[in-house]
């Protein structure tokens, strides 16, 4: 089972608040903007298959896969991912 799952991206993507643009290709793009500006993206494969592999999530929002799983499953905040990428000079 892949690290990171579509079902966790999904949640990853709502939890920082993610536009997500319908694209005509196999991947939807979460796009995640703070003040204004878009500080990070990622694809979510539109198959159906709920356990297909999302490793590339944690790179594009700028943090290792543990935080980004908790991004996904609740104990880490929007607030605390957007104070992680500054402190990174992301944002």
């Amino acid at each position: 089972m892949a690290a990171i799952t579509k079902e966790l991206a999904l949640k990853i993507a709502k939890k920082l608040k993610a536009k997500v643009i319908k694209t005509k290709r196999a991947h939807d793009i979460a796009q995640v903007f703070h003040n204004g500006k878009m500080v990070a993206h990622f694809g979510i494969r539109r198959d159906s298959k709920k356990d297909s592999g999302h490793d590339h999530v944690p790179e594009s929002i700028f943090v290792r896969t543990r935080e980004a799983k908790l991004l996904g499953q609740c104990p880490m905040s929007r607030d605390e991912w957007i104070r992680i990428i500054t402190e990174k000079g992301k944002v």
